[in-house]
C-alpha cells in the first residue's frame, strides 16, 4: 500500500501528509510492530543496570568505563535523534525504521560478542546509530497512520506505556538471562526479534511520501552529539574523588561553546534541524519538560535500585530486576488512563498531579529503605504517578505541530526521553559515586581503590570491615538519590503547572496543533 500525497494542498500546509489511510486492522498492526521495536530500544537503555556488575567483573571494566558502557548508547542516540527524525521527513519514516532495525540487529550481535570494555563501548555506539533512526520513526508512523484524534491519543498512550515498561523491565530481562546464560545474552536476544520485526514491517507498514525538497543538516546533528558527550564527560569527571577540575572545566566549556553554536545555527538556517520557535508553544515545551523529568526519575531509580539490592542486600540480578517490575505495575494503568482521558482533561492535571504522586512514592521508598514492604509500596506509588506524565507528554509534543513536521516533533520527543535517561545516568550514576566518596570511612590499611566505588571495594578487598564501611557509604548515597528523585518530580510539577496555567482542557491552544 503506497499512499500518495493529496494534490489539493502543498505538503507543508496539509493536516495529514497522505490522502489514503490503511485499514483499522493494519493501523493496529503497525502499532504492534513499532511497539516491539520501541520495547527493544527501551530495554537496551536499562538492561545493563542488572548486568553491569557481572560484565564489569568479566571484562575488568573500571568505574569510568562502566559509566560509558551505560552512557555511550544514550549519549550518541540523543545527539543523532534530531537529525534522524528530520532525515525521516526527507527520506520517509518507513525506510528509516527498517534501516535502523537492520543496524540495530547487527550492533546487538556485536555487543554480545564484545571481549573488552572498549569493544563493548564501541558496539554500544553502533547500537545507538541503529536506534536513532528507529525511535522517531516509530512515533512518526503512529502520527501519520492514526488520523482520528482519539485513536491517535490511545495509540500514543500505548506507545508511551511500552517505552516506560521497556525501561523498567530491562533490568528484569537482564537478571533473568544472567541467571542461566552469559551476559552477552542480554543483547543476543534482540537478534531474532529484530529479524521478525523487519519481515513484518516490510509487509505491513504503509509507504509514506517523503518530502525530498527538505534539506538535512548533518553539521547541526554533529554539534548536538559532541556537545552532549562533552557535558556527560564533565559530569562523570566531577563525580570522581578527587576530580580533575581542569577536565571538568574543559568538558563544560566544549559543551557550552558547541551548544551555543548549535542554537545560532538553528536560528540562521531557513529550514533548521530544530526550529526553536516551537518552544514558544506551551504544550510543546511542557511536554518536553515532562518527558525529561519522567525519564530522569524512572532511569535514576532503575540504576540505583538494581545495583543497591544486588551489592548491598545480596539479591540475585533477577531478584533485583524483579523489584523494579512494581514500577511498571503502577505505571501501566495510569499511562493508559492518561492517554484516553487527554481530550477531556488536557495535559496539565495528569502531568502535575502525576509528578506530585511520583514524589510521594519516592519519599515513601526513601523512608522504607530498610523495610521491603514499604519500599515496594513506594515504588508502586511512584509508578502510578509517573505513568500519566509519560503518555501525556508524548501526545503534547507530537500533536502541537502540523503533521508535516511529524519527524521533527517525534525526534524532539525522543531526545527529551533520552536526554532524561542521560541526565539520570550521568547525575545519579556520577552522584552516587561522589556521595560514596565523601561518605566512605575506610579502616586503616584498606586498599586505595575501595574509596572509589562499592564495586571496586568488593573487588579489591574481602576484609569485613572494608566491606561494611563501603556498604554503609553506598546506602548513604542511595538515600540521597531517592531524595533527589522526589525533588526532581516536584520541580517538574511546578514548571509544567506554570507553562500550562492558561491552557484550556480538551482543546489545542496552538494553530498548528491538533487533538
Amino acid at each position: 500500500m503506497h499512499c500518495r500525497p493529496s494534490p489539493q494542498k502543498p505538503l507543508t500546509e496539509r493536516t495529514e501528509r497522505t490522502s489514503c489511510q490503511p485499514s483499522a486492522g493494519r493501523r493496529w498492526a503497525v502499532l504492534g510492530i513499532v511497539s516491539v521495536a520501541l520495547f527493544l530500544i527501551s530495554i537496551d537503555g536499562s538492561v545493563l543496570f542488572t548486568a553491569l556488575p557481572v560484565l564489569s567483573k568479566d571484562l575488568g571494566a573500571t568505574a569510568g568505563q562502566q559509566l560509558w558502557i551505560l552512557n555511550a548508547y544514550t549519549v550518541v542516540m540523543s545527539g543523532l535523534l534530531l537529525g534522524a527524525g528530520t532525515l525521516g521527513d526527507k527520506l520517509g519514516h518507513r525506510r528509516m525504521f527498517l534501516f535502523g532495525m537492520a543496524v540495530f540487529g547487527v550492533a546487538s550481535l556485536a555487543c554480545a560478542l564484545a571481549y573488552s570494555p572498549g569493544t563493548l563501548i564501541a558496539a554500544r555506539v553502533l547500537l545507538a546509530v541503529g536506534a536513532a533512526p528507529m525511535m522517531p520513526a516509530t512515533l512518526a508512523l503512529i502520527r501519520l497512520t492514526f488520523t482520528d484524534a482519539r485513536q491517535r491519543n490511545t495509540a500514543i498512550a500505548v506507545w508511551s506505556m511500552v517505552s516506560v515498561v521497556g525501561a523498567v523491565v530491562g533490568p528484569v530481562v537482564g537478571g533473568l538471562l544472567l541467571e542461566h546464560f552469559h551476559w552477552g545474552s542480554v543483547f543476543l536476544i534482540n537478534v531474532p526479534l529484530i529479524v521478525a520485526a523487519i519481515a513484518l514491517g516490510a509487509a505491513v507498514i504503509p509507504r509514506d511520501e517523503p518530502d525530498r525538497s527538505r534539506p538535512w543538516d548533518a553539521v547541526s546533528s554533529l554539534l548536538a552529539t559532541v556537545a552532549l558527550a562533552a557535558g556527560v564527560l564533565a559530569v562523570e569527571e566531577a563525580a570522581r574523588v578527587p576530580p580533575s577540575w581542569a577536565k571538568v572545566a574543559a568538558g563544560l566549556a566544549i559543551a557550552a561553546v558547541l551548544g551555543a553554536a548549535f542554537v545560532r545555527r538553528q536560528r540562521r538556517l531557513d529550514d533548521p534541524l530544530l526550529p526553536l520557535d516551537v518552544f514558544a508553544i506551551p504544550r510543546f515545551t511542557a511536554g518536553v519538560v515532562a518527558a525529561v523529568v519522567t525519564l530522569v526519575a524512572v532511569s535514576g531509580l532503575g540504576l540505583v535500585v538494581a545495583q543497591r539490592f544486588q551489592l548491598v542486600a545480596g539479591y540475585s540480578p533477577f531478584q533485583a530486576g524483579l523489584l523494579l517490575v512494581v514500577l511498571a505495575v503502577g505505571a501501566l494503568p495510569s499511562s493508559l488512563v492518561g492517554g484516553m482521558l487527554l481530550n477531556r482533561i488536557g495535559e496539565r492535571a495528569p502531568i502535575v498531579w502525576g509528578f506530585a504522586v511520583g514524589a510521594l512514592g519516592a519519599s515513601i521508598a526513601l523512608l522504607g529503605v530498610d523495610s521491603p514492604g514499604w519500599f515496594v509500596a513506594g515504588l508502586v506509588v511512584t509508578g502510578i504517578g509517573l505513568g500519566a506524565p509519560a503518555s501525556v507528554a508524548s501526545s503534547a509534543i507530537v500533536t502541537s505541530v502540523p503533521a508535516s513536521r511529524a519527524g521533527m516533533a517525534s525526534s524532539v520527543e525522543e531526545v527529551s526521553y533520552e536526554f532524561g535517561n542521560v541526565l539520570a545516568t550521568a547525575f545519579f550514576g556520577g552522584g552516587i559515586l561522589f556521595v560514596y566518596g565523601l561518605a566512605v570511612d575506610l579502616p586503616a590499611g584498606a586498599p586505595a581503590g575501595a574509596a572509589t566505588s562499592l564495586n571496586e571495594a568488593l573487588r579489591v578487598s574481602s576484609d569485613p570491615r572494608v566491606v561494611s564501611a563501603a556498604m554503609d557509604a553506598y546506602d548513604t548515597a542511595f538515600t540521597v538519590v531517592l531524595a533527589a528523585v522526589a525533588l526532581v518530580c516536584l520541580v517538574g510539577a511546578s514548571v509544567v503547572s506554570r507553562l500550562l496555567r492558561e491552557t484550556a482542557p480538551g482543546g489545542a491552544d496552538e494553530p498548528g496543533g491538533e487533538r
